[in-house]
């Protein structure tokens, strides 16, 4: 027990010792970092201010002069040295540190390089510099002499004449990285000393004399000693009570309590806060006592014949990405259009298969539409109706009576391929998403009581004025609240769905629980905020961010930039279907706002943005297409030189890596939608950025804006004010970035899509039948035919 106890005490110094001199040292790193970023924005000044002067004196041949201006730049600078070299790298003039100067002026590079690391290193950068016509700095040293070594090119209109070196003395950031080493010792050696004797006589005292009456008690129940009552020793096991109680319990059956303690470690449910598809998995399991089945109008996998070759594609989604994790993890249902030109090829007789191809998990049921049906049902009543009425854009919605009549046969389609996929189907659970469905929840509970219904509205619901102009809003709110649950991603859209209810339908609503009860059935609204697929990266006291991710991130810049032959120091990017609602041309316009007002960003900057091509049949779309498009040609006509331009636009669809790799070396995202449910791309942007950089842009009319407080917040209407947001993100400090960027990604981690699924999900399985017994009753159900006929008419 003895050396036990002085083996926990020499681990306990070490321990406590080794986080101290650990988080020391990254202070002092993080210390010395700033410092020299400070001195290279200091040291690069300088030379900006100097190169004029220099270039002209060079331009001029006057060697007395420039010998003038070195000495001169020396004093005023307080550099420890300034030079000028000729285009072939070899010294003209200097001033400052002589062994220095002497060593790179005189040396030849074959004798330089046997000669300090720091001399061939300085020489190095010189023609480095000459030869790319690039500035360059690096940190060196010789004897005692601590210096930032910055080279800047030199030219006479655009030939290049030589080289401005200057040696900015760098001791000083030694020296306070000393200071910092003597200010902490004391600190570390007595905060050793004290948690080192708290944490040993609270070991001593309050844990290892009733671990030990634990320990002796559990061998004695292992053997068959079965005691009631207070053993010896109670009054020290009474910390342990509730731990002495449960053993007790458990003693009768040693294999039972084995078996107990393994489920509990493995689920570990509710105890923890991040949310895994593994999590997911065991909670659906454990809530979902019916089988699940999710109805939408795209489907997650689509078959494209490209010649004789058949390929099974992913459709870029938000909806997939938020939906299928659900279904991998509970074996569920997925009935969706089949749009894909070889999708017939791959269903089996009942238009059934299993996916995903490479493992399958869960069953896709396909249900096909004619292009008549697509085109009045999806393009005019859903996306040329619904979609503008509940998006304050300012499009006019456009509502014709044979879309509406195609709308209703579709949804009558659905629900007849949902009740045969239910059929022999206790108490299932159904998720249906959108505004392509409305109506399908009452045709659901009409059929199947039993069921459990959520319905998931992914845009935004208006204000009751704005949804009152739709010619049968009473239908669709009377279809959506055939329901027991109906989501939407922030309260503001469950407020404004009840006093639509109020307004169009005689009903009760009720404000306190959020629930409307319609024709004997209660319907709850509830926001669940939709996410992505993000469980956290590697923390940030485990990650070293440094040059080499820096160069990285620059390279990986240059290469995806290549290919459009543009060369640009700091990018911004945006994300979007082309849609309307996603406010790119006012984005747009915020750039050229930018280049305006802060012309620095010239040449520098470049906006990248992706709109991939949505809804090409309807008019308004085709429209913003034109639009953006000459939007894009204008500004580059204005700004572009021959080697860069403002604006790239990749005008196609872009798939999820391609897209991840521009987050990742983006500077600033921005997400300037008009009006959006919630947008994922924010919160994509987000979970890329592992190295915890970069500024996200975010419109305050989504969704998104109500989680990620951290974003900059900008009114998308008002140009300037963007401009200015992107200009504030480029010159944001990096620890400000840094900061904001751990909130966000904590945000999204702590929120994901696992969660959104589980959250959902949970609360539809919660919801108490009004018929609890009508399960057994209407499991067979699937052959009957629905009628949505008192939906075609207004009702009164």
């Amino acid at each position: 027990m003895h050396s036990f106890r002085l083996r926990l005490i020499l681990a306990l110094i070490a321990g406590v010792t080794v986080l101290s001199v650990a988080s020391t040292y990254f202070e002092v790193l993080e210390r010395k970092h700033v410092l020299r970023q400070e001195l290279a924005w200091r040291s690069g000044w300088m030379g900006s201010s100097l190169k004029p002067q220099m270039e002209q004196a060079l331009a001029q041949r006057n060697s007395a002069g420039l010998a003038t201006l070195v000495a001169n730049a020396k004093e005023e600078t307080g550099a420890l040295g300034v030079g000028i070299y000729d285009p072939q790298g070899q010294m003209i003039s200097s001033a400052g540190v002589p062994a220095v100067f002497q060593a790179l002026a005189h040396a030849p590079f074959e004798t330089l390089a046997k000669k300090t690391p720091v001399q061939s290193l300085s020489r190095t950068q010189v023609e480095r510099s000459l030869k790319k016509g690039i500035e360059l700095n690096a940190f060196g040293s010789t004897g005692a002499i601590q210096w930032l070594q910055e080279v800047f090119p030199l030219h006479d209109g655009t030939r290049l004449v030589g080289a401005l070196v200057i040696l900015v003395d760098a001791g000083y950031i030694r020296d306070q990285g000393y200071d910092v080493w003597r200010r902490s010792f004391w600190w570390i050696l007595a905060t050793v000393v004290l948690i080192v004797a708290v944490t040993f006589l609270m070991v001593r005292w309050f844990l290892m004399r009733p671990l030990t009456r634990v320990a002796e008690r559990l061998r004695r129940l292992r053997m068959g000693h079965f005691e009631k009552g207070l053993s010896p020793g109670a009054v020290e096991l009474s910390i342990f009570s509730p731990l002495a109680r449960e053993v007790e319990t458990m003693a009768e059956s040693l294999i039972a309590a084995r078996a107990a303690a393994a489920a509990e470690a493995r689920l570990r449910d509710a105890g923890e806060n991040s949310w895994t598809p593994e999590r997911l998995a065991v909670h659906m399991r454990t809530k979902a006592s019916g089988r699940i089945f999710v109805v939408s109008n795209r489907e997650p996998y689509m078959h494209v014949r490209e010649g004789r070759k058949t390929t099974c594609v992913v459709p870029p989604s938000g909806l997939v990405t938020a939906i299928e994790p659900v279904l991998r993890a509970c074996d569920g249902v997925w009935v969706a259009s089949g749009s894909g030109n070889a999708d017939r090829e791959n269903v089996d007789e009942f238009d059934r298969l299993r996916v995903p191809p490479e493992d399958p998990k869960y069953t896709l049921r396909r249900v096909w539409l004619s292009e008549e049906e697509e085109s009045r049902y999806y393009d005019g009543f859903a996306n040329e109706g619904l979609w503008p009425l509940c998006h304050i854009a300012h499009t006019r919605p456009i509502f014709r009576a044979a879309d509406w009549e195609m709308y209703c046969r579709v949804n009558e389609r659905f629900a007849s391929a949902l009740l045969e996929e239910m059929k022999g189907s206790a108490e299932p659970l159904v998720f249906v998403q959108d505004y392509h469905f409305a109506l399908l929840p009452r045709l659901i509970k009409a059929v199947r009581p039993d069921a459990r219904v959520a319905i998931f509205w992914h845009i935004p619901w208006p204000n009751p004025e704005a949804f009152g102009i739709c010619p049968w809003q009473a239908q669709l709110l009377d279809g959506l609240l055939g329901a027991d649950l109906i989501g939407f991603h922030i309260p503001l859209h469950c407020n404004n769905f009840l006093s639509t209810v109020d307004r169009v339908l005689e009903s009760r609503t009720d404000r306190e629980h959020m629930t409307a009860r319609r024709a004997g059935h209660t319907t709850t609204i509830r926001p669940y905020p939709v996410s992505v697929a993000f469980s956290g990266g590697i923390p940030s006291s485990l990650r070293v961010i440094g040059s080499d991710m820096e160069e990285d991130r620059a390279e990986e810049r240059r290469e995806l930039l290549s290919e459009f032959n543009v060369r640009a120091e700091t990018i911004a990017v945006g994300v979007d279907r082309l849609d309307y609602t996603k406010g790119i041309v006012e984005r747009l316009l915020a750039i050229e706002d930018l280049l305006e007002e802060h012309p620095w960003y010239r040449e520098r900057l470049t906006m990248v943005q992706i709109a991939a091509p949505s809804r090409t049949r309807i008019s308004s779309y085709a429209d913003l297409q034109k639009r953006v498009d000459d939007e894009v040609r204008r500004i580059n006509h204005r700004f572009q030189t021959s080697r860069w331009k403002p604006v790239v636009l990749i005008d196609r669809q872009c798939n999820h890596e391609e897209v991840n790799r521009w987050y990742r070396v983006a500077d600033v995202c921005l997400v300037t939608s008009l009006h959006d449910g919630m947008n994922l791309v924010a919160k994509e942007f987000v979970a890329a950025r592992d190295d915890e950089d970069g500024v996200l842009v975010l419109s305050k009319f989504t969704g998104a804006a109500v989680e990620l407080r951290d974003a900059t917040i900008v009114n998308p209407y008002d140009i300037a004010e963007v401009g200015e947001a992107i200009h504030r993100g480029l010159e944001m400090p990096r620890e400000e970035r840094r900061l904001r960027m751990q909130e966000m990604r904590r945000q999204v981690m702590e929120h994901n899509i696992y969660r959104w699924a589980a959250m959902v999900l949970g609360d539809l399985r919660d919801v108490r039948l009004e018929n609890p017994d009508a399960a057994e009753t209407y499991a067979g159900a699937g052959d009957t035919v629905i009628s949505i006929d008192p939906y075609r008419k207004k009702m009164a």
